[in-house]
């Protein structure tokens, strides 16, 4: 290889990390949507969904650093799973400021109804446990170390 060609050897995309990340996450996604669709969520509801049932009650801000997501792609996803009957948004009565999500009880009951996705999605992604815990705490760290 030339000093020119090597010149460029960081630009192709087989030496890129974020590649694989990205076409990974596009593809899991792809494969979360049949059975999404069969509760009537996208991704990005079901995750939020997914905090909500652990927490119950949170505000937006803290919502949003969870799931990564800012306040410009988190309000469309809260008003349609509000508008589903799922959650409730309101006004904290401590501070105006904080706007309140809170769980609805057909929110919890779509919980049993998405019980059988995360088995279904293990069974996809065919790693042991062992590759499980560690690739899911390389790419918490990645997360750490780029934020």
């Amino acid at each position: 290889m030339s000093a020119k060609e090597e010149k460029y050897e960081t630009l192709k995309l087989g030496n890129q990390l974020c590649f694989p990340l990205y076409a990974c996450s596009k593809e899991i996604i792809r494969k979360y949507k049949p059975y999404l669709d069969e509760i009537d969520l996208t991704y990005t509801q079901y995750i939020t969904m997914m905090v909500l049932w652990e927490q119950k009650s949170l505000n937006v801000k803290t919502l949003g650093e969870k799931l990564y997501l800012d306040s410009g792609t988190l309000t469309p996803v809260l008003k349609k799973l509000e508008s589903k009957g799922y959650i409730t948004r309101e006004r904290s009565n401590e501070d105006e400021r904080n706007l309140l999500v809170t769980i609805t009880e057909e929110g919890e009951q779509l919980r049993e109804r998405a019980l059988s996705i995360p088995p279904a999605m293990g069974s996809c992604v065919k790693l042991s446990p062992e590759e499980s815990e560690l690739l899911y705490n390389l790419l918490y760290k990645i997360i750490g170390n780029v934020r």
